[in-house]
């Protein structure tokens, strides 16, 4: 019981400190002082103060799609576990519902944006559409080369079940998964060199287009829910490259909270190194790490 309450604490308190920690960290590569850590924290208080605009043009689809969005993250949030401890539910054949909750909420997202009737959203929708479907088959690789390891299909199984003993007997399988996950990492969450979460250059926005006409409220359910996203494909990626179980239920919840506040520093830095690709070059690397994730599985059922 004690597991499952620490599980929803981190759940739900810590998705927003992972963006302060990569925004802190960009601001140190650029010599800046940056916003507080919990800059995000008070950005989603503010904007839930605040009041909502709604079209005269859109539907109830537009309503729903940060809730959708928001809901479906959260439901898969309690399907991964954190760390060396089990996620609160699990069940054999978990891992096609973790990974098409996200589309779900995908869909929403980019029909909401579609519901308004604007090309210039439209533009950003049929981006994101392009990209999921070339970073979904690296998620469905790397799910089945877990599998294959663990001997299962639920998502606690496989996780829990990589560690130093694993990785010395399928090192290199699991090497090229990494490769592959975080690309997917990053395109997921919307992240450099995929796409930039503060631009608002309009030939390029992608995932901030389909979002411009959501404001208040609504805006705060979207911030929140893409922090969870990139919190619950985080603990996913750390089960792969920091696998760890020391027996002790707390230093193995400290080690996680360490671990991810880690990858949050990894992200800042790749964002603070490298340039924005050229959308034309986005497709290539996602292709990429399909064919990383593919070489992993050829590798374990051989």
């Amino acid at each position: 019981m004690t597991d499952i309450l620490i599980h929803l604490l981190l759940a739900i308190l810590m998705p927003p400190l992972l963006l302060g920690v990569i925004g802190k960290t960009k601001a140190a590569f650029a010599g800046r002082v940056g916003a507080p850590f919990l800059q995000p924290y008070y950005d989603i208080f503010r904007l839930l103060q605040k009041g909502t605009v709604f079209s005269t043009t859109t539907t109830w689809i537009f309503r729903a799609g940060p809730i959708v969005s928001l809901a479906t993250t959260a439901v898969a949030a309690l399907l991964i576990p954190f760390g060396a401890h089990p996620a609160p539910i699990s069940f054999q054949g978990d891992m096609i519902l973790y990974a098409y909750l996200f589309a779900l909420g995908r869909f929403f997202t980019m029909a909401a944006a579609l519901d308004t009737g604007s090309s210039f959203e439209g533009m950003g929708s049929a981006r994101e559409a392009t990209y999921s479907c070339l970073a979904e088959p690296t998620l469905f690789f790397a799910l089945i080369t877990l599998s294959r390891l663990s001997g299962s299909y639920s998502l606690s199984a496989m996780l829990i079940k990589v560690s130093s003993s694993i990785w010395l007997e399928a090192g290199a399988a699991l090497l090229l998964l990494v490769g592959g996950m975080f690309i997917v990492l990053l395109v997921e969450n919307c992240r450099i060199p995929f796409d930039d979460p503060n631009t608002h250059l309009e030939l390029t926005m992608i995932h901030e287009v389909m979002v411009l006409d959501h404001s208040g409220p609504a805006f705060a359910l979207i911030q929140y829910g893409a922090s969870l996203k990139l919190f619950v494909l985080g603990a996913f990626f750390v089960h792969l490259a920091l696998p760890y179980a020391t027996g002790k239920p707390l230093l193995d919840w400290l080690l996680f909270i360490i671990s991810m506040l880690e990858l949050a520093v990894i992200i800042g830095t790749v964002e603070s190194v490298m340039a924005r690709l050229r959308l034309v070059r986005i497709p290539q690397l996602l292709v990429a790490a399909t064919i990383l994730a593919a070489f992993s599985t050829l590798l374990v059922i051989r």
